[in-house]
């Protein structure tokens, strides 16, 4: 495979970042190369659908890079739960050394010993053993590292099964007054209450005996790597579009309205004024009116979100001196910017369409809050799908819009 028909070559070997680094960068000045030749046949009127053509596969290398980098440095980033690590209370390896009886054997007396004496809910008749505090917090950190939007929304954990927050709706009566002119009496502020129900996430593994009685198997990294991807997947799609009845509620699940006729309890729009597109002359506009219709506040910690093929479009516009807007992450473990912005690629995000609400822009952080609720849990089921032993382990999640002025979207269309 050679430059010239449009394709990057991949590096061989067991994955170096470095090299993949180079690789994903490489992609993007061919990318750059190509789309320049393409905007300089559009201009004289001599378009080849060749160029095109290459472009699209240009682009997909693009992302396939981009995945195959972002996969290395989560692999490189993983810590083991076993060996070398942090002392833990003699309590916690007790625990670590019952639920891997478990696990492996399906022994429950030395679990349910130590669950009874701590008044732990996670009962087997409740529905399975809790996970020991590592590969709880492991999970955590790896559903952070590959789930969009828990990556860049405030994280909250939680005892109950829902989480309540107060807010303002009105505020204590301020103003100018002359020293001696009269005064308006306060008044109280008044407050309402967001709730964010923690809802019940699920995966099941399933290991062969021949594993579990392995003991060079690390059985609780291997449980932590079995379920992160299947959560993540939930999850990002929940947060985008879950309906807030039996999933977390997504931002774009609420009631959207106009940013002149905006209101608390949805999130604000502007439009891009064509149907299913940006706009045909500079189309990078949409963006910036996106961006400033953001509170100051706000915006200073701004963030874009959008699916892949919504990101190779953008990818190609250009500033009026002639810059791309998009650029690649400055190093590896980075991320890509927007005029500026970091870009966040959630595949959960619709694609470009009429009327669709393909981009997201805010500081995700005060916009959008995900509830962990604390205790994920694990029941051992060796019966329902022999020889093999599946894990059913569930974990109590919720999410919603705690700051409705923080998150602004921009819709593909006219009205």
């Amino acid at each position: 495979m050679t430059k010239d028909i449009g394709t990057v070559p991949e590096t061989k070997g067991t994955g170096d970042i470095a090299h993949a680094f180079n690789d994903f960068m490489n992609a993007f000045e061919l990318f750059k190369e190509t789309n320049d030749r393409r905007l300089d046949e559009i201009e004289r009127r001599s378009g080849d659908v060749l160029t095109e053509e290459k472009l699209t596969r240009i682009d997909e290398a693009l992302d396939q890079q981009k995945n195959r980098l972002d996969g290395l440095l989560l692999k490189a980033n993983r810590p083991q739960l076993s060996g070398a690590e942090t002392p833990r209370p003699l309590t916690e390896l007790e625990h670590r050394s019952a639920f891997e009886t478990y696990m492996r054997t399906g022994s429950e007396r030395k679990l349910a010993v130590l669950e009874a004496k701590a008044m732990s809910a996670g009962t087997g008749t409740a529905g399975g053993y809790v996970v020991t505090p590592a590969v709880e917090d492991e999970i955590g950190r790896r559903l952070l590292a590959i789930s969009p939007i828990r990556s860049i929304a405030s994280v909250r954990q939680v005892s109950v099964g829902t989480y309540k927050k107060p807010y303002r709706v009105t505020g204590t009566t301020v103003g100018w007054a002359a020293e001696t002119a009269s005064r308006t009496e306060t008044t109280s502020p008044v407050l309402s209450e967001l709730s964010f129900p923690a809802m019940e996430l699920y995966a099941m593994p399933s290991a062969t005996q021949t594993l579990l009685d392995d003991a060079a198997v690390d059985i609780e990294s291997w449980l932590a790597e079995e379920i992160e991807l299947a959560f993540a997947v939930q999850e990002g799609a929940a947060f985008v579009n879950g309906n807030g009845t039996t999933q977390p509620k997504g931002f774009l699940a609420y009631t959207n309205a106009a940013e002149s006729s905006w209101a608390w309890g949805g999130l604000g729009y502007v439009i891009t004024g064509v149907s299913a597109g940006f706009a045909a002359s500079n189309p990078s506009d949409n963006l910036l009116d996106l961006i400033y219709t953001l509170k100051a506040g706000y915006r200073q910690n701004g963030t874009f979100v959008m699916n892949r093929k919504t990101q190779a479009a953008v990818r190609k516009f250009k500033d009026s001196t002639g810059n791309y807007i998009w650029q690649p992450p400055a190093v590896a473990g980075g991320q890509a910017n927007l005029l500026g912005f970091p870009l966040v690629e959630a595949e959960d995000m619709p694609d470009v369409a009429a009327n669709s609400f393909s981009i997201a822009f805010g500081d995700f952080k005060r916009g959008y809050l995900v509830v962990d609720r604390i205790g994920t849990r694990v029941m051992r089921d060796p019966f329902s799908a022999k020889p093999y032993v599946l894990f059913y382990t569930t974990k109590r999640v919720g999410g919603g819009v705690q700051d409705f002025d923080a998150i602004k979207l921009l819709k593909f269309g006219t009205t």
